[in-house]
């Protein structure tokens, strides 16, 4: 019996297809003879064997797949031992980042269930994020420094697509959802690899103008947020299309709207509000609030998924500082479709964002070339975990400031200024 996802019979093959050629002509650029691991939900196996077909078309080395499921996961939490929680699949980890050294590259398909895990043990739930952290640390950190040429892309998985569409019979949510995702994905149109060309383009010219002014800080102000981020010594604003040390020109989110750059992990001031709920390994944490002295996150609080925050900020020293600032306009296409995804990929392409721990040593002038001592000594953060968390709206206002004091207005709510 062949397995067939109950979501494929309501997801635009067209579309979906072309989504597979994004994700490898664009997303990864995949190289001729360059290994790829792919890490998806068993649901996504539709968009899996696209995307094997077209990187194979392209040229590639081998195709290594691995998919996790929702019940299994479960199942862990349900009748595992206790000890079991703080392990992780070491040799699984090591393995990827192995791959990674030797030039693979690097696909996830995003789409897991936001509230898998929602009403399991808390406690349970921060061991076992923390221990995946832990193991995953070797292959994270050639992801986040731009080793390889690697990309994300996401699939209408059921559960998730119940989540968004919780009024809507099943079949009709999925439908809706694949929808979504195509639009933000620039795959409903008759050339999305042109589409994707046009878009990095306007994205380069926002990180050029940034770049260009220089700014020592950026002031966020809104309801509940007044906060200043100071920026890293010699940082690097990018956005869209970029190149890893391999090489390759990668578009590393499919969405994406941001424009990025690493902030000073020491340079972080006064007190911020989410502005959407942030979907984090399963578990919803909703209205985060949290103040900062000298860069480090000294209060937190949540209306839903506080003790799990706080087991996410207590992982190292490093989970509560900040790694990544973004900027992306309200009038965003995600922002104006008004869905809220639950799905940190697309949600934070909706809004201005944060990101807790590691940062990139690609936003760095010569990343490149930059050791981990000297990123540090420019002010980037070191950690296991990279999460993003959503603090724009169109009531929020950010001044970039210069190293003289003066300010420069960047956003008027939540618009480019």
């Amino acid at each position: 019996m062949t397995f067939m996802p109950q979501s494929q019979n309501t997801v635009d093959p067209v579309k979906l297809e072309k989504l597979a050629e994004v994700a490898v002509k664009v997303g990864l650029q995949l190289q001729k003879g360059q290994d790829l691991v792919i890490t998806a939900p068993v649901v996504a196996l539709p968009l899996v064997r696209l995307i094997t077909k077209h990187a194979y078309q392209a040229g590639a080395g081998l195709v290594s797949a691995f998919y996790s499921d929702e019940e299994t996961t479960l199942a862990r939490f349900q009748y595992g031992s206790d000890e079991s929680f703080d392990r992780a699949s070491d040799w699984l980890y090591e393995g990827m980042a192995k791959a990674y050294a030797n030039g693979a590259a690097r696909l996830a398909v995003a789409g897991d269930n936001p509230m898998l895990l929602s009403e399991q043990d808390a406690g349970k739930v921060g061991r076992a994020n923390r221990a995946t952290s832990t193991a995953y640390k070797p292959a994270l950190e050639k992801i986040s420094n731009f080793d390889i040429n690697w990309n994300i892309v996401s699939y209408p998985n059921p559960s998730w697509a119940k989540a968004v569409f919780p009024d809507d019979p099943e079949p009709i949510a999925i439908a809706k959802l694949a929808k979504a995702i195509f639009a933000a994905s620039r795959v409903d149109v008759s050339d999305p690899v042109a589409a994707w060309a046009e878009h990095n383009a306007n994205l380069a010219k926002r990180s050029a103008w940034l770049n260009g002014e220089r700014f020592a800080s950026l002031h966020f102000q809104g309801p509940g947020t007044d906060l200043t981020v100071g920026l890293a010594d010699g940082h690097e604003w990018h956005g869209g299309a970029s190149t890893a040390k391999n090489g390759i020109t990668c578009n590393p989110n499919i969405p994406t709207e941001e424009v990025f750059t690493t902030p000073h992990a020491l340079r972080v001031e006064g007190h911020v509000s989410s502005t959407k709920p942030l979907s984090h390994q399963g578990t919803l944490i909703d209205n985060i609030q949290v103040r900062f002295e000298g860069g480090r996150i000294v209060e937190a609080k949540a209306s839903r998924g506080e003790e799990v925050l706080n087991k996410v900020l207590d992982t190292d020293e490093g989970a509560r500082r900040l790694g990544e600032v973004a900027l992306v306009p309200h009038s965003s296409p995600i922002s104006a479709s008004g869905i809220l995804f639950y799905n940190t990929l697309f949600d934070e392409n909706a809004s201005c964002h944060i990101a807790l721990g590691q940062c990139y040593s690609k936003c760095f002038l010569n990343g490149a070339t930059l050791s981990h001592e000297q990123i540090k000594a420019q002010g980037g953060n070191s950690s296991l975990i990279h999460i993003d968390w959503m603090i724009g709206s169109n009531k929020v206002d950010i001044d970039g400031i210069t190293p003289a004091g003066s300010r420069v207005p960047v956003m008027r709510q939540g618009e480019w200024a």
